[in-house]
């Protein structure tokens, strides 16, 4: 008996599984709860698809109940898109006697991909709602979207499938030269601040030609493009100082993923490539955001690259690579990069005033400052370091040594740091008796140096790098080397402090 007992429960359970997939519901009464009654989807440039949104629905009654209908309000003719639990629906529009078990929940994902036409002129946004039922039983979650009309530029695709490059060295890369005289944009070369650009691949810049970014130009990259200045070409950003948190007059780099999830993401875009024989290069208030290398400075033709007031931050490699350049910064500020907040590698000339390096980057291989005269491999391996100044400035971050001077005697080697902030913890003594760490006796080389004592930074992760009267680089500075006015204009008292920023007291 005892195996006809176990066949006949056995069948018992599979009735009752087999009839749950056929429950009896109650219609929705329009007691439906969600996790938001407005969904923001950001800000989207037009024509060009959202992030997908989350919306959860609730069913917090005893009853297993039927939705009648979830719609978009302007139904298929509406400019975003929904999935309900994984179902389609009809176009992404229109979802009809969607189940919802007592004490469950369902998942809705939208999207969108909207015109600048689309929106409302006034105030360029893009609006619908998610309609649960109808009639009495009515509800709503709103949906709001901000469309931005932007210039965009990109490589041609051919007819044979095939898309516009670019000659890198022996490869190619997806890209495409600047026209000062297209059909659809007209000057390309001239950046102004009507519109945002959105680039995709490496726009470059042709011989004997210069690109102009006038004050309070946007410009974004999408992943894997970025900006080249060719042989003979020049950049000149034409940024100016702002006077309001948005940074109205600053020219800003920064990748096209405008949701504010993606608003400290490095590595999101290229870079902005200054190649050997570019000319004439002078960048001032500019701030870029998220690059792989914020700016790649090669062997320029001997005049230097002026950089003045300008912001570089989350670089997922360098913030500032140079190899064999000529630069003259003022009023710079690098946070956070992969491997090296500033890197002067393979030789050149520099002069740095002024200026903040910090590097916090959860790598013990990061440092904020690292020099040389050498690349491993090349040819030749060295190249000479003519001269490299660092002066009133700030070198520092969460590692224990956080400058590195990688010097090989087959070539010069000069520099010099004079009332500069430093540190290096050395910790085990490994460099103790190196001589080109003597912080202390080597006056040749090292002048007024304060030595790990924190700057007390307004905020790192924010990329506040402001100070006040009890940092440690507060009125530390000498007046040989004073840049008059700071990196957000104000006027530096006597003795300066070291760095960007003259201190004021931060905001309680």
């Amino acid at each position: 008996m005892r195996p006809r007992i176990i066949l006949f429960l056995i069948a018992i359970v599979l009735a009752v599984c087999s009839c749950r997939s056929d429950f009896e519901t109650v219609a929705s009464t329009g007691d439906l709860e969600f996790s938001k009654d407005t969904i923001y989807l950001d800000t989207v440039f037009s024509n060009i698809g959202s992030s997908t949104y989350r919306l959860k629905v609730y069913n917090k009654s005893k009853n297993d109940i039927t939705i009648p209908s979830i719609s978009l309000g302007k139904g298929l003719n509406s400019k975003y898109r929904m999935s309900v639990d994984g179902m389609q629906g009809t176009e992404g529009k229109i979802f009809n006697n969607v189940d919802l078990l007592a004490k469950d929940s369902l998942y809705i994902f939208i999207e969108t991909t909207a015109n600048i036409a689309d929106a409302n002129p006034t105030d360029f946004l893009y609006t619908d709602q998610i309609q649960f039922d109808s009639g009495e039983n009515l509800q709503n979650v709103e949906l709001v979207t901000l469309i931005q009309d932007a210039v965009f530029l990109y490589p041609n695709r051919f007819a044979d499938g095939t898309t516009e490059t670019l000659p890198i060295g022996n490869e190619k890369i997806d890209g495409f030269y600047l026209d000062e005289n297209d059909p659809v944009n007209g000057n390309e070369l001239e950046f102004k601040n009507d519109k945002p650009y959105v680039i995709y691949g490496y726009a470059a810049i042709p011989s004997n030609k210069t690109a102009t970014f006038e004050a309070g130009t946007r410009v974004h990259f999408h992943a894997n493009s970025g900006l080249i200045v060719a042989n003979k070409a020049s950049i000149q950003v034409n940024g100016a100082l702002s006077t309001m948190d948005k940074l109205e007059n600053e020219v800003i780099f920064e990748g096209d993923r405008l949701e504010p999830n993606f608003s400290n993401v490095p590595g999101q875009w290229g870079t902005i490539w200054l190649t050997d024989g570019s000319t004439n290069n002078t960048i001032k208030n500019l701030t870029i955001k998220n690059a792989t290398i914020g700016l790649l400075i090669q062997n320029n033709d001997g005049t230097t690259v002026s950089i003045k007031n300008t912001q570089i931050y989350n670089s997922a490699n360098y913030g500032i690579l140079a190899q064999t350049a000529n630069i003259n910064a003022e009023n710079v500020v690098i946070n956070n990069a992969g491997q090296a907040s500033l890197a002067c590698t393979y030789g050149g000339n520099y002069k740095f005033s002024h200026c903040t390096f910090n590097n916090n980057w959860n790598s013990s291989q990061q440092v904020a400052v690292f020099i040389s005269n050498n690349i491993t491999g090349a040819i030749p391996e060295t190249r000479d370091l003519t001269a490299t100044a660092f002066n009133n400035c700030i070198i520092y971050g969460s590692y224990s040594n956080e400058m590195i001077l990688n010097k090989k005697s087959e070539a010069t080697f000069e520099y010099q740091f004079n009332h500069c902030l430093i540190k290096f913890d050395n910790v085990s003594n490994p460099f103790t008796t190196n001589p080109n760490y003597q912080f202390t006796t080597d006056t040749a080389h090292y002048n007024g140096i304060i030595l790990n004592k924190d700057p007390k930074f307004l905020s790192v992760p924010q990329h506040k790098l402001n100070i006040d009267a009890t940092s440690s680089a507060f009125a530390k500075g000498n007046s040989v080397y004073l840049i008059p006015l700071d990196i957000l204009g104000t006027t530096r008292t006597l003795p300066p402090d070291l760095g960007a920023y003259q201190s004021k007291a931060f905001p309680k």
